[in-house]
């Protein structure tokens, strides 16, 4: 049995903590926060209910084989699991209005010819095809395994790129979203449906990889699903697990230093000036964090991925609303900038966009809600992060929660007549509460670029010291989260031999 020390209680950190308990080893988790789940937090007011992180879960069947692994029940008898459909709704700046249904190829091909015209819902399942290829390529060496010693290799876009030709000069083929968009998609609303999926996840449609396909693919193929109660039930059901299996939790105990005995880590030295000791430590924060803990020491060498640029945030704002939902309402709908491209740049330059792309999740589920004459409604737009621009501006967030609130007119009609109040989730908040450098939201790891949007491997320069959580390979997002977990236990349990699950 050996001693794990884990630092940070999100949800890559406790997945990797649950299954090293499962293992026999003694795990110790020490969180600087009041509470459990990083990111996926939860704001109470009035009996309104709302998520302060992801409001969606994208393959559950990572977190259904966490919970088959590390005890009896499983995930459907911990939280209430269920697919959302229809899958999101589209509102573009023209007037079109599209509904996709949730896993579905022939319907969301289906929904495309009938709002766009015959034709679109073609080219749109022939991107998919394509976007399938770079899937089946990148799959296995970017979520299931560690990342690889030679990971320059991931450097090479995997999305197959229909040529463009061209007279008396070479073929050309996209190289990013947004060329995908352009060329290969040929409508203004079909590249915008796709630069939304890039913006959701922090990427800059001009500049990310063709690879970034994978991610309509994912959610269009196995589907967006939802948590009754909130996405924060599944970090209580996790930490829960974690309890059941004997995995020790120190709140509010922030630590300052990875100790390190013999050239390993050897534990952890908190603020109080006490020391755990450790066989290995599990770091599940963001890696920028780690040269005030590691003096002195090179965690990354020349030649390993090391950690970028400080990525975009999110801007959130919370609406308490009187009124019942109507019955038939999606549960997601997208309200898509007419500043397509502007708004990304930005984002992406350290500004805010005038009139940003914006998410509405309205839950049909009455534990969000005081009762069926209200209901709660959160609103996210991708946004700079904390230090470019200043988030602790009070009139500069108010001015900015107004025209995520005034995009939010096109699914919610009657907003401003129903609203009771509203609360603003800024950068500076996020970063206040999870530790993140300007509360960044990382994107998950993809293929292409040249490697630049790739994560630290699990393990690091320092033996016995590993990463686990969206900061780390594989990547932002609570699946990959929960597959940075497996990888970490993996690598604990049979050594850096470890080439993740045959």
């Amino acid at each position: 049995m050996a001693r794990i020390v884990v630092i940070g209680s999100g949800m890559g950190a406790m997945a990797s903590a649950a299954r090293l308990a499962v293992a026999g080893h003694r795990v110790a988790v020490y969180e600087r926060a009041a509470t459990y789940g990083g990111a996926l937090g939860r704001f109470e007011r009035d009996g309104f209910v709302f998520d302060t992180g992801p409001g969606l879960l994208h393959l559950p069947a990572v977190y259904r084989d966490l919970f088959a692994k590390t005890g009896k029940e499983s995930l459907e008898q911990c939280v209430g699991l269920a697919p959302v459909d229809p899958a999101s709704r589209h509102l573009f700046a023209d007037g079109t209005d599209i509904s996709l249904p949730n896993a579905s190829r022939a319907g969301v091909v289906s929904a495309l010819d009938a709002a766009l015209g015959a034709g679109s819902g073609e080219r749109w399942g022939e991107f998919l095809n394509r976007a399938r290829d770079a899937w089946d390529r990148t799959r296995r060496p970017l979520l299931e395994e560690p990342l690889r010693p030679d990971w320059q290799v991931l450097g090479r876009d995997p999305y197959p790129s229909v040529p463009r030709r061209r007279m008396l000069r070479r073929d050309r083929r996209a190289a990013t979203v947004a060329e995908i968009g352009a060329w290969e998609l040929a409508d203004p609303r079909l590249a915008a449906l796709l630069d939304s999926y890039a913006l959701g996840y922090g990427l800059d449609p001009r500049t990310a990889p063709t690879a970034a396909a994978v991610l309509p693919y994912m959610e269009q193929t196995f589907g967006s699903w939802y948590v009754r109660g909130g996405m924060r039930e599944l970090a209580r059901a996790l930490y829960e697990r974690c309890l059941a299996r004997k995995v020790e939790f120190a709140f509010g105990a922030e630590v300052v230093a990875v100790t390190e005995k013999d050239g390993r880590a050897a534990g952890v030295e908190l603020a109080d000036g006490t020391v755990a000791e450790a066989d290995s430590v599990v770091f599940g924060g963001d890696p920028r964090l780690l040269g005030g803990m590691t003096p002195g020491r090179e965690v990354w060498a020349s030649g390993d991925v090391v950690p970028g640029p400080v990525p975009p945030s999110r801007l959130t704002v919370f609406l308490a609303l009187r009124g019942s939902r109507r019955d038939g309402t999606a549960h997601r709908t997208v309200v898509h900038s007419p500043d397509a491209g502007t708004e990304a740049s930005a984002a992406f330059a350290g500004e805010h966009a005038e009139r940003p792309t914006v998410t509405v999740l309205r839950p049909d589920d009455p534990l969000t809600r005081p009762d069926d004459a209200h209901e709660a409604v959160t609103l996210t737009a991708t946004v700079a992060p904390q230090g470019p621009v200043d988030w602790t501006d009070e009139a500069l967030v108010a001015r900015y929660a107004d025209r995520v609130a005034g995009a939010a007119l096109a699914a919610v009609p009657n907003l401003r007549e129903r609203l009771l109040w509203r609360e603003v989730r800024t950068p500076a908040d996020t970063a206040e509460a999870t530790g993140a450098p300007g509360g960044s939201v990382p994107a998950p790891s993809l293929a292409g670029a040249g490697g630049r949007l790739l994560h630290p491997g699990n393990s690091t320069r320092l033996p016995g010291l590993l990463l686990a959580g969206g900061w780390a390979h594989p990547g932002g997002g609570l699946a990959h989260a929960g597959m940075s977990g497996a990888l970490v236990a993996g690598l604990v349990v049979e050594g850096e031999g470890f080439r993740g699950s045959q």
